[in-house]
């Protein structure tokens, strides 16, 4: 079944940014009967001195600081130089000054054994993790960060495996800043993956929620709009899906010909949010009269902070 939800504050926040991990814990807490099976988040937005955010996460939990050394090592072979690092049980946080291509440092970190990129972005990163997700606020402390906006997803597992890696959100690798949660499956993931294997992308997962991620990033790499790769989208993709998307400095929806796959939104002057079910929106704006919309079959929603 799954839910995912997203909230963007459009004049960014107080003080540039606002408490987004807070927000969509409360949100995604509320949509928790739609999948127990992972729980993921993209925040966006935070005052970041360095170059990079890089996260990373490792299965071999006791090796962590062998890990942690090779990591260091192989961003340093790449040309980068590691500012600050954290880590706690196998996941990594890192900032990373850079001055090269990202794919370099991706294709680099991929060397090490036992290690997954979640993401890599200049404005954004991706945690998540098994579990609900007030225990992931509590494990990796979500309700600190603060951005401009973010997304997040619960997931019940359908089409693969239970495991952090095939968790959303989705990172588009090596694109910095697009991430992807989804609700529902694409019908011609195959065909389109191995089209974009041919141009040399290369997928991290078998989760056909990672081909969105990919397919948007790379036309937007090209100079389309955010607006316009998602309506392309509801062509190019098949399937039963409503899709949420976060960029640097935006966020947006789609929803297939079918609408099978719900989502309602609110918004005013400052702030909209998104969700698979208004009770989730109302986690948040406890004491607000919420205008809700739901988006209909063919229906592309983009915002900008």
């Amino acid at each position: 079944m799954c839910g995912i939800s997203g909230i963007m504050y459009m004049n960014g926040g107080r003080n540039g940014v606002a408490n987004v991990g807070s927000d969509l814990v409360k949100m995604l807490d509320a949509l928790a009967h739609r999948g127990r099976d992972s729980t993921g988040f993209t925040v966006v937005g935070e005052q970041l001195d360095e170059d990079l955010i890089v996260r990373l996460w490792t299965e071999d939990a006791e090796a962590a600081k062998d890990v942690l050394e090779r990591v260091e090592e192989a961003i340093g072979r790449a040309g980068g130089v590691v500012v600050t690092t954290r880590s706690w049980g196998g996941f990594f946080r890192l900032t990373v000054n850079y001055e090269g291509e990202v794919s370099r440092l991706a294709e680099t970190l991929m060397t090490i054994d036992d290690v997954v990129i979640h993401s890599i972005g200049e404005a954004s990163e991706v945690v998540k993790d098994v579990g609900v997700a007030s225990d992931m606020d509590r494990d990796h402390h979500i309700g600190l960060m603060r951005g401009t906006h973010g997304i997040g997803h619960v997931r019940m597992a359908t089409e693969s495996k239970v495991d952090i890696t095939h968790s959303h959100p989705f990172w588009a690798y090596p694109f910095t800043d697009v991430t992807v949660v989804h609700n529902g499956q694409l019908t011609n993931y195959h065909k389109l993956k191995r089209h974009y294997q041919s141009m040399g992308h290369r997928f991290l997962t078998g989760n056909d929620s990672e081909l969105i991620a990919v397919y948007l990033a790379d036309k937007l790499a090209e100079g389309d709009s955010l607006e316009s790769v998602l309506t392309q989208s509801l062509d190019d993709l098949d399937g039963t899906f409503t899709y949420l998307v976060s960029t640097k400095t935006g966020m947006g929806v789609a929803k297939d010909r079918w609408a099978a796959k719900p989502l309602v939104t609110m918004q005013t002057d400052d702030v909209v949010a998104v969700a698979s079910e208004e009770i989730a929106l109302r986690s948040v704006f406890t004491d607000e009269e919420l205008d809700r919309v739901e988006p209909q079959e063919n229906e592309v929603l983009t915002w900008s902070v």
